[in-house]
């Protein structure tokens, strides 16, 4: 069990959070949500003993293991694979190492063969001689050939070192994880394993994830990070943000909570009891569920952007038509002869490893780049907007502020509408005076977002949209592509934004060929 007394942190007088009491408990899985800069990865450090608070305390039961997912990706470069994945056990790696040395010893002494004895007996206990197979179950878990164990970490790829540094902070079986941001840079396979791993998982998890399917899987409990307080509920995300949602309209007009409402939450409630993110977890959490007050609901501080896009003409029966599409990078042919027609009402997402030809391709599409070889061709009612991957020539070297800056892009250029429009983004007050170079990255998104809203346009493309964003807004952009009545195509790893807005996958192979299906996302995995 892992118990936090009366903890707080304050940052140069800012109080990040105060008086949290909760008490973390095995086989359970939490979920760390809250509004970027809330203190979700402060929260992580404290537990993990990185960090101090400015008061109370965090304690472990004797001898209990905590492991936690190295941030910094060069940390190991000096070290193999195989040691980097077994030094998430400090104790089996000491031994380890101090057991090699005494055999290496030319003069090795009768005081030796005892220490060695010791350390065999330690090693044996601590399953040390199954560790070379279980980083191995790990790595191959994870997506990785098992031939890189004796490779160097500094000769890996990024997403490879993410791997190497998951399996790390999994293996041997630690009672506690911490896991910031687990699913980052991982493939759809690597998730699906990993979330299969902690659902079987016998200690206890805390993740702080972006990804809403992550969460609503592994969880039991969500710990939300909010009004300068933790709180812990039971249930995963879909359940803690629906919840929130109904709290968050009783609380407006108090004189609504009538017998009705009350009605109404609780039978939410009992919907939610039979659903299941752990087989075994399944019947403590609908007992749990049961016994759930309307106070005891989730209500939050948070505020979500406005995306809506509206069209200013409905398109026609042509949308787009791409024909014999190839083209080669740095000597690689990232598209070969790709073919395909968009259909009217078609909402598409390009899935898969293959950033770089989904990013060429839509760069061709929307005349950023010229192909190698092949045609594509708009239908003659078509107007388009693109929010690219990467949007740094919007800009870099702008002496705009966002009300200037976003003027460029619409008629209606009265500050009252710009102000009011920027407000429905969250930028408020003296906020809309900022100069556009310094906005953070999720702040230059929503003002991408922005721009595109005001074009009018019947067909969107989007190149990883919920890049940078916080879930307020990833939840805030789903629903308005969902919402959206013309065209859609997007490329996107976030397997919930993916699930619930395309009804058309398409996926280019490393060959640069196009895999094309109308179906969802779900049944395309199954496939």
């Amino acid at each position: 069990m892992l118990t936090v007394t009366n903890v707080s942190m304050n940052f140069s007088g800012q109080v990040l959070f105060k008086d949290v009491d909760l008490k973390f408990t095995q086989g359970n899985c939490y979920g760390i949500i809250g509004a970027n800069g809330a203190g979700k990865s402060t929260f992580l450090r404290i537990l993990s003993g990185d960090l101090e608070p400015t008061t109370g305390t965090v304690s472990l039961k004797p001898h209990t293991r905590m492991s936690v997912l190295k941030q910094d990706h060069f940390a190991f470069d000096e070290f193999t694979v195989l040691d980097t994945v077994i030094q998430g056990n400090p104790r089996l790696y000491q031994v380890m190492k101090e057991k090699d040395a005494i055999y290496m010893k030319e003069d090795f002494s009768e005081e030796d063969g005892i220490r060695a004895a010791e350390l065999e007996a330690e090693f044996a206990e601590m399953d040390g001689w199954e560790a070379d197979s279980n980083v191995s179950k790990l790595i191959q878990g994870l997506g990785l050939s098992e031939d890189i164990l004796y490779s160097p970490m500094s000769g890996l790829t990024a997403k490879e070192k993410v791997k190497v540094l998951l399996a790390q902070a999994l293996f041997g079986n630690p009672e506690i994880v911490l896991l910031d941001e687990p699913t980052n840079h991982l493939d759809i396979k690597a998730i699906n394993w990993l979330e299969e791993f902690l659902m079987e998982y016998p200690g206890t998890v805390l993740v702080v994830s972006h990804d809403r399917h992550f969460l609503n899987t592994v969880c039991t409990n969500i710990v939300d990070v909010d009004y300068g307080k933790i709180k812990m509920y039971v249930g995963n995300y879909e359940f803690w943000y629906e919840s929130s949602q109904l709290m968050q309209k009783l609380l407006t007009n108090q004189k609504k909570r009538t017998e009705e409402k009350i009605k109404e939450l609780q039978t939410f409630i009992q919907r939610f009891s039979s659903n299941k993110s752990k087989a075994k977890q399944a019947t403590s959490r609908r007992k749990l569920l049961d016994k759930l007050t309307i106070e005891e609901l989730p209500a939050s501080s948070r505020r979500y952007p406005f995306v809506g896009f509206t069209m200013d003409r409905e398109a026609g029966k042509d949308i787009l038509q791409v024909d014999n599409l190839s083209k080669t990078i740095d000597g690689v042919k990232v598209l070969d002869n790709i073919t395909f027609r968009v259909n009217k009402g078609d909402k598409i997402a390009f899935v898969g490893e293959n950033e770089i030809a989904n990013t060429t391709l839509f760069k061709i599409i929307m005349g950023e780049m010229e192909p190698d070889e092949g045609s594509y061709k708009w239908g003659i009612t078509i107007t388009s907007s693109y929010l690219p991957i990467d949007n740094s020539e919007y800009f870099n070297g702008s002496e705009y502020n966002m009300i200037e800056w976003l003027s460029q892009y619409t008629k209606e250029t009265t500050e009252t509408f710009m102000r009011s429009f920027l407000g429905r983004m969250l930028f408020s007050g003296d906020d809309v005076y900022k100069n556009v170079q310094v906005l953070s990255g999720g702040e230059k998104v929503r003002c991408m977002l922005s721009r595109m809203m005001l074009y009018g346009s019947n067909v969107l493309v989007l190149d990883q949209p919920t890049n940078h964003l916080d879930l307020e807004s990833i939840t805030a952009v789903n629903e308005g592509l969902i919402n959206f009545k013309g065209n859609v195509i997007f490329a996107s790893h976030d397997h919930e934004f993916i699930q619930t807005i395309a009804n058309r996958i398409m996926e280019i192979r490393p060959d640069g060929t196009l895999i094309d299906k109308l179906c969802t996302y779900d049944e395309y995995i199954e496939m």
